[in-house]
C-alpha cells in the first residue's frame, strides 16, 4: 500500500504549478511583480485547448502588514488572468492579459511561455505601501474554473485533471 502511494505523489505533483521565483521591485510606476512558474498541461487539458476552448491561469498576490495587537493589514490583494486560446480557422493560439490587446503564437509551447513567464505588472502604487514597513507577501497561480463555460466547470468539478494550480508562495517585502 506504501508503495502505491510513493509511486503516485511524484505524478501528482508533477500535474501541479511550481513557483520557480517570485519578488516585487519598485519602480516609477509603483511596486511590481516578478514571477516565473513552471507546469506542464497534461493531455486532456492540451486536448480541450486545441479544440478552441479557452483556459485562464490567475495569478494572485496579497500584502499583509503584520500587526502584534490584532489581526494582519491587508494592503494589497490583486491578480492577474491570462487567457490562452486556440483558434482553429487561424491554427494560432491567442493570449490576452486582463482582456488587453491579444498576442498570437504558432505553437503552444510558445503561448504558454507568457504564462509561465509573465511580464512584470504593477501590483501597488508608489502611495499604496508605507515606506520602510515589512509586507508579508503570498503569490500562488492557478488554472482559473471559474472563467471556463458551464458545461466544463461541471466536468472540471469531477476530473483530477483540471486541476492545475500552485501552493502559496510566502516571502517580506520591505517598502522603499
Amino acid at each position: 500500500m506504501l508503495a502505491c502511494v510513493l509511486m503516485l505523489a511524484p505524478s501528482a505533483h508533477a500535474e501541479g504549478v511550481e513557483i520557480v521565483q517570485a519578488h516585487l521591485e519598485q519602480s516609477d510606476d509603483g511596486y511590481k511583480l516578478s514571477s516565473t512558474f513552471a507546469f506542464d498541461l497534461n493531455h486532456g487539458l492540451e486536448d480541450v485547448i486545441n479544440k478552441g476552448v479557452a483556459l485562464f491561469f490567475t495569478t494572485e498576490i496579497e500584502l499583509k502588514r503584520p500587526r502584534w495587537y490584532w489581526f494582519d493589514d491587508t494592503a494589497v490583494t490583486e491578480s492577474q488572468t491570462v487567457r490562452v486560446q486556440f483558434n482553429v480557422l487561424t491554427r494560432q493560439y491567442h493570449v490576452s492579459i486582463n482582456d488587453r490587446p491579444q498576442q498570437r503564437f504558432s505553437t503552444l509551447e510558445d503561448a504558454l511561455s507568457l504564462v509561465r513567464r509573465p511580464s512584470r505588472w504593477v501590483v501597488a502604487d508608489i502611495g499604496k505601501l508605507k515606506i520602510g514597513v515589512t509586507y508579508n507577501v503570498a503569490v500562488r497561480m492557478k488554472l482559473d474554473l471559474a472563467e471556463l463555460p458551464k458545461p466544463f466547470q461541471v466536468h472540471a468539478l469531477n476530473s483530477s485533471d483540471w486541476r492545475l494550480s500552485s501552493d502559496w508562495k510566502y516571502f517580506t517585502y520591505k517598502a522603499d
